[in-house]
Parts: C-alpha cells; sequence; structure tokens
C-alpha cells in the first residue's frame, strides 16, 4: 500500500509529487504530465502570469523556470511574456529532475477501500494507498452557457477543446467571453484569416495594465507591492497569505473567489484584439438553434434591445466551475460524502484535507477555501508544502472513521457538518 497517490501530473499534481518524494513518502503519480497545457491550448499562446510567478514547485528551489530558460536559451523577464508550449516544456523538465517516475495512465475511478483508497487504471489495475491527492486541474470543471447546451460539437466548442484553430481558416467565429482565453484566442483566429467576433456580457472589456518595473523607487513598491498574481496589496494577500485568507468568513471567500481577479485581456493582446476582431460587449446569449451552415444566437443587451446573428461556430472562453459532483472519478459514494460550501466546491481543511479522511484536493477546485492564488500556477507552491505536511499528519494518526471537520462547511444537505480544520 503506498503512502500517496497523486492523481494529475499539472503543476499542481508535479508541485505535490516533488514534495512528496522529498519527505519520504513512497508514492505513485498518475497522469499525463503537462496535459492541458500541451492538448488544450493552441500554438502561439502565451503565458499570463510573470515568468518569476509561473514556477512549479521543488523543495529546494532547484527546478524554476528561470533555470530551464537559461538551459535553453530562452528569455525569463519581468513583463516579457512566455510560450505556453515552452512553459509545457518546462513542466516535463521540472517532471524528468524533481519528480519520480510518472506513470501516464489515467485513473479512472477512486472509492474508499481497506485502510484508505483503492484506484483504478484506465486499463484495470486497482492501486491502494492510505491517502490521495486530485489535483485534476481544470477539464473536468468546463463550463458552457445554457444556451448553449446541448448543440453539437461541430457548432459549439470550449475554448479548451482546441489545441489547433487552423481549421475554421476562412470560416465565421463567434468567441464567447471577456477574459484572456476569449481575447487571445479571438486574436489567433483573426491573425489567421478567420472572420471573428467576441460576445461578452460586461458593457466594456477591461484590459491589464503593463506591470510596473521590477526595480523602482522604494515608495512606489510599497504603494502597490509586485505579487505573483499582479501589482496592488489585495493581490498581495491573494497571492502571499493562503493560509490567512482561509480565516475570513466563508461567505467572503466564496465571493472573492468568485469575483476577483475578473475577466481581462494581458496588455500585450490589446492591440491585437481591437484591431482585427469584431467586439460587442454588454450582449449575453439567450437563445441557439442550428441553422444551414451554423447556428443563430439570439442576444440580449444590456441595454434591453434583442438582436440576432448567424455564425458557424461558437468557441465558449467561459471558464470553469469547480463544482464537487463534476469530480467524476471518484465514486458516486465517495463523492456524496464530501462536504461542500454553499457554491458547491468542496470543503477543505487547513492542509486541503476533504471531510473525507486521507482525501486531499489541490488546484481551481480549492479557490473557495484558500483564495484566488488557487486559480493559477503560482498556487502550486503554498499547496505542495501544506498539503504534504498535511498527508504527514494524517499518515501519522490512528486510522480515523467518520467525518473531518471544515469551519464552515455544510452536508450535502446544506445543514451544518462536523469538521476538523
Amino acid at each position: 500500500m503506498y503512502d500517496l497517490l497523486v492523481v494529475g501530473a499539472g503543476p499542481y499534481g508535479l508541485s505535490i509529487a516533488s514534495h512528496a518524494a522529498a519527505a519520504g513518502l513512497n508514492l505513485r503519480v498518475f497522469g499525463r504530465p503537462m496535459a492541458s497545457w500541451r492538448d488544450h491550448m493552441p500554438d502561439g499562446m502565451f503565458l499570463k502570469s510573470e515568468p518569476w510567478a509561473s514556477n512549479l514547485s521543488d523543495p529546494g528551489g532547484r527546478w524554476q523556470l528561470d533555470a530551464y530558460c537559461a538551459e535553453q536559451g530562452l528569455t525569463a523577464r519581468h513583463a516579457h511574456p512566455i510560450p505556453v508550449e515552452a512553459f509545457a516544456s518546462y513542466g516535463l523538465w521540472f517532471a524528468r529532475n524533481a519528480v519520480p517516475e510518472v506513470d501516464e495512465r489515467t485513473i479512472a475511478r477512486v472509492s474508499s477501500g481497506p485502510g484508505g483508497f483503492t484506484a483504478v487504471t484506465e486499463d484495470g489495475q486497482a492501486l491502494h494507498a492510505r491517502t490521495v491527492a486530485l489535483a485534476v486541474g481544470v477539464m473536468p470543471f468546463i463550463e458552457v452557457p445554457s444556451a448553449l447546451r446541448g448543440l453539437h460539437p461541430t457548432l459549439v466548442t470550449h475554448s479548451s477543446h482546441h489545441s489547433d484553430l487552423g481549421h475554421f481558416q476562412g470560416k465565421d467565429v463567434t468567441v464567447i467571453g471577456g477574459g484572456q482565453a476569449a481575447l487571445e484566442t479571438a486574436a489567433l483566429l483573426a491573425e489567421q484569416g478567420t472572420r471573428v467576433r467576441v460576445l461578452a456580457r460586461a458593457e466594456r472589456l477591461r484590459w491589464n495594465d503593463v506591470p510596473p518595473p521590477w526595480e523602482r523607487p522604494w515608495w512606489r513598491s510599497v504603494r502597490s507591492p509586485h505579487s505573483g498574481l499582479g501589482p496592488g496589496w489585495r493581490n498581495w494577500f491573494y497571492a502571499e497569505r493562503p493560509a490567512l485568507f482561509r480565516r475570513l468568513p466563508q461567505a467572503s471567500r466564496s465571493r472573492i473567489a468568485a469575483t476577483a481577479l475578473g475577466p481581462a485581456g494581458a496588455w500585450w493582446v490589446r492591440d491585437r484584439v481591437e484591431r482585427a476582431v469584431d467586439l460587442l460587449p454588454g450582449q449575453e446569449v439567450t437563445a441557439a438553434a442550428a441553422v444551414p451552415g451554423g447556428l443563430r444566437l439570439d442576444l440580449a443587451g444590456r441595454d434591453g434591445s434583442r438582436r440576432a446573428l448567424e455564425t458557424e461556430h461558437v468557441i465558449a472562453a467561459t471558464g470553469f466551475k469547480a463544482h464537487r459532483d463534476r469530480l467524476s472519478l471518484l465514486s458516486a459514494e465517495l463523492r456524496g460524502s464530501l462536504a461542500a460550501l454553499p457554491d458547491g466546491s468542496p470543503a477543505l481543511g487547513r492542509s486541503f484535507e476533504s471531510s473525507h479522511p486521507g482525501l486531499f484536493l489541490a488546484g481551481l477546485v480549492t479557490a473557495s477555501g484558500f483564495g484566488p492564488a488557487m486559480r493559477f500556477v503560482y498556487g502550486a507552491t503554498f499547496t505542495a508544502s501544506t498539503l504534504v505536511q498535511g498527508v504527514r499528519r494524517r499518515l501519522r494518526a490512528a486510522p480515523v472513521r467518520g467525518a473531518v471537520s471544515v469551519p464552515g462547511a455544510g452536508s450535502r444537505s446544506g445543514s451544518p457538518s462536523p469538521v476538523r480544520g
């Protein structure tokens, strides 16, 4: 029986595995390394976060992005975005150097088992572990507007479904969303000869400013410090103090997780979008239907106006919703036993442990507990060290029957659930 099974091999899973290996745990790591970055993002995209805020985490800090870039002759400087393919290659380099061998098979099911958990691989092998860390990334949580659900994939896709936009060349495409994924996807489509428009519910699109220089007068740094989530004291708090964020009232945490660092485009993509893409802010799709040659979208404006347009394809760059019930690789019994917050995300203790003893979670699904940093690579460092400490405490503890208590969490029915933080 293993001490720890890590399910997922993206930035969070690999960072957790590196810390767990350094702690001497007997572990296995499953998943295709950096799969989301390699398989679900088109060529030509860039990393929105700063290079210095995009490190995977190993205990000694040896395998950081700047070290990889120096080895490869690449640039890793403040205010110089890194290509996504370079970041994915960095993740593979990190996996080779900082992590035990990764088994690239998919874990199909995790269920409670004797003394811990039983995990079954896609080809039917059963493994047993005392603890499990789920670092499944964002793909289980894809969110598409209700008006577009049920339409055929030839008509509607999510932005994360595309590693190649070439088959849209010469076509008419409508991108829905006002964040970086929507705007950069639209720029890439326009640059390859696609007629493209962006629909967004917000009355106007938001753009991030060029970050302030890394070296600047001390008083400017005091007024607006750098952080892994951008300049400013509020961002600094989200980035650097996730443990304190968790102490905020649950309602405040959920609100901040849902609204902080909302949809916005990077400063370096703005000109590419505004010079080549039709922008239709203040519009929401109320209905959609297939028509010859594509689909018809019925739109409602924030000013009360109504209109319709036809397009050959819709790409919904509408983000992800981290709901407990979308953790489909967990058995129904195990998934149903997890206490959840009002927004549907799993309730967690201070070490990322769920209400089921020994089951730990990482990444986007933890943002309502630990803050907006968990939506970004930057959150992997705090997560990896804190989670592995929690795993070690769990392994030292006597087997626990019943639920762990998470303050402010509700049971499946929404009633209070006894939890240990």
